[in-house]
């Protein structure tokens, strides 16, 4: 597909981003233009024929369990992020949760737990989605 030199720009600037930038700029249209984004399977986009007796698909979890397995080297920078997401903790309480990995930061919906995975991670964490 042939893009004009505007979309070409802009599709440029967008392949420059990290995830988590992508991701809160997806938010950011979401809420500017009051739609949701929804990623299409390519085997919903084109039915095969005679699928229609085809069973429904499991539905696909939307919360998950943030488990922080190991802080890593950086502790500092983990504790940091821990707060990012756990707000009402104290320094000495999210340093508690860090040195005693694995440490559970809670159920968030699955945005919430990519992103903090993604922001854990970056600190130097190891983290699990359950």
């Amino acid at each position: 597909m042939e893009l004009s030199a505007k979309l070409q720009k802009i599709l440029d600037s967008i392949s420059e981003l990290s995830v988590v930038e992508l991701s809160e700029l997806v938010k950011g249209i979401e809420e500017k233009f009051d739609v949701k984004a929804v990623a299409v399977s390519p085997a919903a986009a084109a039915p095969t024929a005679g699928a229609g007796a085809a069973p429904a698909p499991a539905e696909e979890k939307s919360e998950f369990d943030v488990i922080i397995t190991s802080a890593g080297a950086n502790k500092i920078a983990v504790i940091k992020a821990v707060r990012e997401f756990k707000p009402e903790l104290g320094l000495k309480e999210a340093k508690d949760m860090v040195d005693a990995c694995p440490a559970d930061l809670g159920t968030m919906k699955k945005e919430a737990a990519n992103d903090a995975k993604a922001k854990l991670e970056a600190a130097g964490a190891q983290v699990e989605l359950k």
